[in-house]
């Protein structure tokens, strides 16, 4: 059998064709992978655009404070720009039980979003019925004069509800620890900046 070999022959205009088809093909291709990565670059941009605004919505535009009740620390906010930061004491999540055991008490701070709900100078302490527990002493009637403490807050305190304060303390050294019955306890030059920055009805974030 004999075969023939025979060269293909294009002429320079068709191999000058076939040339630019194939690298016209390689363009479009690439155009059309740079257009679906624009696409893609700005409805990311929208979408962080859209998170943004809805994160900002939820911060505050007034003063607030925030409790870091795992590093003990406090940061005070004012038109989102941090204005106070500090050492703080939360609760110390010991547990507290009577001799008979019939009553128990958990010394934790509350978390969540919280609101100032009073203001007061020159607070006085009334003691419940856990601080009698924990000394070992025989818990008197609501109205004992025993109930009462005088210099034990601080010059000023700030309710949270439900019993709970940020208040001043006796034990400066202790801020920044985990040692108190549930209240938020700042120093004194920090406490007084913050009473004075937030009014009934600020928020308080605890986590």
């Amino acid at each position: 059998m004999l075969i023939l070999s025979i060269p293909l022959y294009l002429s320079p205009a068709l191999q000058h064709s076939w040339g630019t088809s194939r690298a016209e093909c390689k363009a479009d291709s690439s155009l059309l992978d740079n257009r679906t990565i624009r696409r893609q670059i700005s409805v990311t941009k929208n979408e962080i655009t859209r998170l943004e605004r809805r994160l900002a919505s939820y911060i505050p535009t007034q003063t607030y404070l925030v409790i870091n009740t795992v590093d003990n620390r406090f940061s005070l906010y004012r038109n989102r720009k941090l204005i106070r930061a500090g050492y703080c004491s939360s609760g110390s999540y010991t547990l507290l039980k009577t001799e008979g055991g019939d009553k128990e008490w958990i010394f934790k701070t509350p978390r969540g979003r919280l609101t100032i709900q009073g203001k007061i100078t020159h607070p006085v302490w009334r003691k419940p019925d856990w601080a009698f527990v924990e000394e070992g002493l025989p818990v008197p009637g609501p109205t004992h004069p025993s109930r009462y403490e005088f210099g034990v807050l601080g010059k000023y305190a700030m309710s949270l509800g439900d019993g709970y304060l940020i208040h001043g303390t006796l034990y400066q050294r202790q801020l920044g620890m985990p040692v108190t019955h549930g209240c938020i306890r700042l120093g004194d030059a920090d406490l007084e900046a913050v009473f004075n920055s937030l009014s009934v009805g600020s928020r308080v974030y605890i986590y």
